[in-house]
């Protein structure tokens, strides 16, 4: 008899701890939304910079492993209701508008039928090394979306709030003229920000922003802190993506101050 309740001791305990862990890691998975910036080959491993050939195989891994590639309007939706994300959900997401985005970029996610997001910056459309509005314009037709960078990329704590005005709203209103659609999210450039910050973003009418690995919130729950993650020509092997796209690599990262 004693032997008997031991046994069912010992598998109600483990039970209870396979729920406790079960609900533990529904609560610490956190959408890996994919933070790009250059795509173009070079001779060098960059941390801002991805080959257009690993650009494909990155893709092609999540497609072939199952993910379920969101848009942020998807993401954005389901963080304010309160929804958990299927496992192997992810977002893509571009930052500073650079032309081989347009160039290298947007093609391969055009051949595999991936949703993204870029974040551009209205002073930078007439600069060389950069998109220009008509090719922006050629990409929203082809269903990119696109996001704030702020008006001149600077990095929002170090300026004053004039200025934070003018970075926050004004690239607002001249990407919405400019694109002829509603610009819903906001990059922090350097993934710098404050709570000063935070609240002009929101209040501006943007439904989220996107840091790097800056601030306090690994789990992604506050919309105008979410952590983004880099992939690079660095990040080639299956185990590295795996890693990076579990859904649980802000546990084990080092998140930086967020300015």
């Amino acid at each position: 008899m004693k032997s008997l309740k031991k046994l069912f001791f010992t598998l109600g305990a483990a039970v209870i701890l396979f729920w406790a862990g079960a609900l533990w890691f529904a609560d610490t998975y956190a959408v890996p939304v994919l933070m790009y910036h250059h795509v173009e080959d070079s001779d060098i491993l960059k941390a801002d910079t991805v080959s257009p050939r690993n650009l494909e195989k990155q893709i092609l891994y999540l497609k072939n492993h199952g993910y379920r590639i969101l848009t942020l309007e998807e993401l954005a939706n389901g963080l304010r209701a309160g929804q958990r994300f299927p496992y192997r959900s992810v977002a893509l997401t571009f930052d500073d508008g650079n032309e081989n985005n347009f160039t290298n970029a947007f093609p391969v996610l055009q051949k595999h039928g991936v949703p993204a997001t870029f974040f551009v910056s209205p002073d930078c459309w007439q600069k060389k090394g950069f998109m220009s509005l008509n090719q922006m314009l050629m990409m929203r037709k082809g269903g990119a979306s696109f996001g704030s960078h702020g008006m001149t990329q600077a990095y929002l704590p170090s300026i004053p709030v004039q200025e934070q005005f003018y970075e926050v709203l004004e690239s607002k209103r001249v990407l919405e003229g400019g694109l002829g659609q509603r610009i819903d999210f906001f990059s922090y450039p350097v993934g710098g920000f404050n709570e000063e910050v935070k609240a002009l973003v929101k209040n501006a009418g943007y439904k989220a922003a996107f840091t790097t690995n800056r601030g306090s919130d690994r789990f992604d729950k506050d919309l105008y802190e979410i952590n983004r993650i880099r992939l690079s020509d660095r990040d080639t092997s299956e185990l590295v993506l795996w890693v990076k796209t579990s859904g649980y690599y802000n546990l084990f990262r080092k998140l930086k101050k967020a300015y």
